[in-house]
């Protein structure tokens, strides 16, 4: 006897984004709820950090395969538009942010918030979150203008984001006390993309050479998959040739790779197909972790949640109109002018990297930008997909299928 329940919510049905799915679950098994029990969920950071290898390894198999939409018939068609538009907004939310934490800053005072602070986090507010959009267009299989400018803006949006950061950094530990040094400010970023690239490019041809050594797919899939994580764990490294820091964006690192091999490998096409249904569990992981990870705790701070409302507003508000804008200059169609912001509003992993970072601002200062951004990523974590899932289909790039309608369970024997 088999039982089927059918059901409907509405006229349209629930289509929650699975990420949305996954971050829930994150903060269920995560310490604030199940984690309180013993023997439940993650009891606290120490026991997320022993699985914090699994997110690192997702990261860089999310990078691979946003690379992979880097096709060199559609950078032809849409590469000025994509490098023009993923600078131009990264730069308009820092300048928003950076103006509207500053005047609040001189409200409230220094002492509530301290201008460095201002205009670390106007920096931070640069970075998207690549793995939460990405999830997004290929669970809904996402088709259209708006969609393949979105893959390779989220992709540049970072290197640009890298850039903005370690400028404004600088200008905030010369604020507090010290001097702007030159290097750490404009050549240790420059080169850390130069690295990130080149490395990224050998890895890519040095695979697609290998993969020609096989006859099977299957094998080619078991190669794709080591040298993927072999990239990960290159790009992990670093080293100083006198004051210059020589390191690497794991994000871009994978990125490259994954650009390189499909465009020059012959057998990319069902190499990608293949590793995507493989690697789907492995960002499930991923987004449960990052669930868990989320700091519910920022959420008793009422001054924190005062400044991170602030800084997701206008990051929000800087990210829609920096799109709509240089779309207009790039005359891109009107679907891509209109929703293009919106699919940008998602944050987390490289924006928390950032936060790691500007702990040398001090304890103090470095647990302020960190609270705040946490919160930030709990609303944009959990907003953020739903969001870009809404826009892409009001845009038209996601088939929307009108479930059955019933009127009372049914169930068939």
């Amino acid at each position: 006897m088999t039982r089927v329940f059918k059901y409907t919510v509405g006229r349209k049905g629930i289509m929650l984004p699975d990420v949305t799915a996954f971050l829930i679950a994150g903060i269920l098994v995560g310490p604030y709820v199940l984690g309180k029990f013993s023997g439940l969920g993650f009891s606290s950071a120490e026991d997320l950090s022993r699985v914090s290898i699994l997110s690192s390894i997702a990261l860089g198999f999310i990078a691979f395969d946003i690379g992979s939409e880097f096709r060199a018939a559609s950078l032809k068609e849409m590469g000025k538009s994509a490098l023009f538009i993923g600078i131009f907004q990264a730069v308009t939310a820092t300048v928003f942010v950076d103006c509207a934490l500053i005047a609040l800053s001189m409200k409230l005072g220094a002492e509530i918030l301290p201008l460095p602070v201002a205009i670390t986090l106007g920096a931070i507010a640069s970075a998207t979150a690549p793995a939460a959009t990405l999830m997004v267009v290929r669970q809904f299989k996402a088709k259209g203008p708006v969609t393949d400018l979105l893959l390779p803006i989220v992709a540049l949006d970072d290197a640009a984001g890298l850039v903005i950061f370690a400028v404004s950094m600088g200008i905030a530990q010369a604020m507090t006390g010290g001097t702007i040094n030159l290097v750490s400010v404009v050549i240790n970023p420059v080169v850390e993309i130069i690295c990130s690239v080149i490395l990224g490019s050998l890895m890519g041809y040095v695979l697609t050479l290998l993969e020609k050594l096989f006859f099977s797919n299957s094998n080619r899939l078991s190669m794709t998959i080591a040298f993927v994580l072999m990239t990960i764990s290159l790009s992990s490294g670093e080293f100083y040739v006198g004051q210059v820091k020589i390191a690497f964006s794991s994000l871009l690192v994978c990125m490259t790779l994954g650009t390189v091999f499909c465009n020059m490998s012959e057998f990319s096409e069902d190499i990608m197909s293949r590793s995507q249904k493989w690697s789907a569990p492995l960002y499930a992981v991923f987004f449960v972790i990052s669930g868990a990870r989320l700091e519910l705790s920022v959420m008793q701070s009422g001054g924190v949640m005062l400044i991170g409302a602030v800084y997701i507003i206008v990051r929000c508000a800087g990210k829609y109109f920096g799109a709509l804008f240089s779309s207009e200059i790039m005359r891109c169609p009107a679907n891509v002018k209109k929703y293009l912001g919106i699919t940008l509003f998602p944050q987390a992993g490289v924006a928390l990297g950032m936060v790691v970072s500007a702990q040398s601002l001090g304890s103090e200062m470095g647990g302020m930008i960190r609270n705040i951004v946490l919160f930030s990523v709990l609303v944009y974590e959990i907003f953020g997909p739903m969001l870009t899932r809404m826009a892409l289909t009001d845009a038209g790039e996601i088939e929307t299928k009108q479930p059955e309608h019933v009127n009372r369970a049914r169930f068939q024997r």
